[in-house]
């Protein structure tokens, strides 16, 4: 019995090599091969002069992402609800706030204290789209991508209105990186609808109530590179499944989530 069902109309893409959803689609269907580079982030022009400086990566490539997704869409960006996965709070801003507390200065800036949540990216697309819809902010470790599109797919049920689904995650400076070796800035975002739109519906995702969690392993990338960007930064989890959606392949995704179990995501290509 099919419990939820989304339908993506569009998808925003941002990482190491990879510049946005036209790109990763060629990379991830075999088209093009991945060359790993550092990720590049843009000041986000929907923002104010004054909340653009102080935007972290993690908030750059978030509204990146979400804008790329909307714009596939067709749908304007302050009319969907919103779910933002992140497996924890902005590493640079994270490292700065512990340099500073080590070195005894407990005056710590109330700007990086309130960018440091991983909430944060929330009230920056808020800001950004004119946002006044629900939204949701979830965090599960390497298993955040999971759990927020779990959330995604909730909330449309319940809402019937598009939903706009981002995860993203940025680097950690050392010491941090030794126990949370994340090295790059990684966003991703999809648009989903309960229904499809003819032209524009991109891929069909269901989760089914006899098989929603799974003690099977996740899917892993075939291509060493993209393995290993899979795993090194835990938004990129999705990637099996973004693979799948850019071959226009049907079948079961099996995703890392709270482990043991995983999460199982049936995927379909909509013409």
């Amino acid at each position: 019995m099919t419990l939820l069902s989304a339908y993506v109309e569009g998808i925003g893409l941002l990482g190491p090599g990879i510049t946005g959803w036209p790109q990763g689609s060629v990379i991830l269907s075999g088209q093009t091969p991945y060359q790993e580079q550092k990720t590049v982030l843009s000041p986000p022009a929907s923002l104010p002069p004054a909340e653009r400086r102080r935007a972290s990566p993690g908030v750059m490539a978030a509204l990146q992402v979400g804008h790329e997704a909307c714009a596939m869409a067709g749908v304007r960006p302050a009319d969907p609800a919103s779910v933002f996965a992140s497996s924890g709070g902005d590493g640079r801003i994270c490292h700065a706030i512990c340099s500073a507390l080590a070195s005894g200065d407990t005056m710590i800036s109330p700007t990086q204290f309130h960018n440091s949540v991983h909430n944060a990216i929330s009230g920056y697309w808020g800001i950004a789209a004119g946002a006044m819809t629900p939204s949701s902010v979830v965090s599960a470790h390497d298993g955040s991508f999971s759990a927020g599109l779990l959330e995604a797919m909730t909330l449309l049920a319940s809402e019937q209105r598009p939903v706009l689904l981002i995860a993203c995650d940025s680097d950690y400076p050392q010491p941090l990186y030794d126990v949370r070796p994340v090295p790059d800035t990684f966003a991703v975002a999809l648009l989903l609808t309960a229904t499809p739109h003819t032209g524009k519906t991109i891929a069909q995702l269901r989760f089914c109530g006899e098989a929603l969690f799974t003690d099977s392993a996740a899917h892993t990338m075939d291509d060493v590179p993209l393995e290993a960007l899979r795993r090194s930064i835990p938004a990129a989890r999705c990637l099996p499944l973004l693979q799948s959606i850019a071959r226009g392949d049907a079948g079961r995704i099996i995703l890392d989530y709270v482990n043991p179990p995983c999460l199982a995501v049936d995927v379909a290509p909509c013409d």
